[in-house]
């Protein structure tokens, strides 16, 4: 396999069981793990400017190759000098492959061996994208990261299916390392396998061996319950090499979060706070507040006392559930605002949990509160699981 120009380098810092920090360098700065990475699907996070993004700490954006395909165009942006300069945001980018598309768009979409055609949603045209056009794509936008072209398999789904998907996935993977051009560029794997262990075991027997400088964890976040997704993740997790880091795809509620860095996961991505403050709910530790409903509407107090960003600084719970009521455009970019700040707060706080050696401690204090009725038993034991000694872990070069 090729070898990457050390450009990008992955430093473990602290450890408590499989939790752990870490530094990840990349061309466009180095980001500190783990970390929530904000969606910007179309080259921007819905209603939140550059300037506001580092400000509240995001250290890494997400952008779709589909997407960005088909509207505006690789060329464009690679004319702006990528991502980087097409949207103003000098930080790291990561590109997915369109893969999760081709679950997301099953209504519109064919898969055969030489790749998806899609019938595009903005005009109804047929688009072949192969894990050749993939890279040529993700080359173009320019991302620090870039995903192997992959089929994320729907839930539910048969085991064979799952199968012959997942043996699909790793003839696409050795097609895209032969294709990308760019060295200055760090690939990432993505293993699949659904919720079966066997299928996981086999997909990380096959994807391992391509010692790319990062591995993610697919087709999980699909449709599956809490008490069916973290097993695989925990299961896929130790299996990964310990030095390389380890990205859990589409995933971002606040409790999905802390259960991934117990099991060892470093790098997470979701629509969800933007999604969340556009249908106007805010997070914070005692969970959702619905600013729909009467409660907000009288409270004089911010948010989250201990959050820093802008609207809680400036708002209070009252005047932002007028705006969501009045259906005032701040309203959505407040709570996604603070909706995305709070991640990135979760996840320092768990970075220096990680640090005192009290991660567990503080998780499941935390959890206390998120959870009024009980922690679930499916959390407990992600937090207790990773206290556990680390096997099976890989070496992958």
């Amino acid at each position: 396999m090729r070898q990457d120009r050390p450009v990008f380098e992955f430093e473990l810092h602290a450890r408590e069981g499989r939790a752990r920090t870490a530094s990840f360098t990349t061309p466009h700065g180095t980001v500190q793990t783990p970390m929530f990475m904000p969606v910007g699907t179309q080259g921007s996070v819905k209603g939140i400017s550059p300037q506001e993004l580092k400000d509240i700490g995001s250290q890494m954006i997400l952008g779709n190759t589909y997407h960005l395909m088909l509207r505006p165009g690789p060329e464009l942006v690679a004319a702006h000098g990528g991502l980087p300069g097409f949207t103003a945001y000098p930080g790291p980018f990561l590109t997915d492959s369109g893969g999760f598309q081709v679950m997301s768009l099953g209504h519109m979409r064919k898969i055969t061996e030489e790749g998806v055609t899609f019938k595009s949603h903005l005009d109804g045209s047929k688009v072949l994208l192969t894990p050749e056009r993939s890279m040529a794509v993700q080359e173009a936008l320019g991302a620090d990261v870039i995903m192997a072209f992959d089929e994320c398999p729907p839930f539910p789904a048969e085991p064979e299916y799952i199968r012959r998907s997942l043996e699909r996935t790793v003839r696409w993977l050795e097609r895209c390392e032969a294709a990308r051009t760019r060295r200055d560029q760090a690939l990432f794997a993505i293993v699949q396998g659904g919720i079966h262990p066997e299928l996981r075991e086999l997909s990380l027997e096959k994807t391992l061996p391509f010692g790319t400088l990062g591995f993610a964890i697919g087709g999980l976040a699909v449709g599956e319950s809490k008490e069916e997704m973290f097993p695989a993740v925990a299961f896929t997790a130790e299996r990964l090499p310990e030095h390389k880091p380890r990205y859990l795809m589409g995933v971002g509620h606040p409790e999905d979060l802390i259960a991934g860095i117990a099991l060892g996961v470093d790098m997470f991505d979701c629509v969800y706070p933007t999604r969340t403050g556009r249908f106007g709910y805010a997070l914070t530790d005692r969970g959702r507040l619905n600013m729909n409903s009467s409660a907000p509407r009288q409270q004089l107090e911010p948010i989250d006392p201990d959050c820093d960003c802008y609207a809680c600084r400036h708002y209070t719970r009252a005047y932002l559930a007028h705006l969501v009521r009045a259906e005032e455009m701040l309203a959505p970019r407040m709570l996604s605002l603070h909706n995305l700040r709070y991640l990135h707060r979760l996840v320092e706080r768990a970075r220096l949990a990680i640090a005192r050696g009290e991660f567990s401690a503080w998780a499941l204090t935390w959890a206390e509160q998120y959870f009024p009725k009980g922690i679930p038993d499916w959390f407990r034991g992600a937090v207790e699981q990773g206290q556990r000694s680390m096997h099976h872990v890989s070496e992958a070069t």
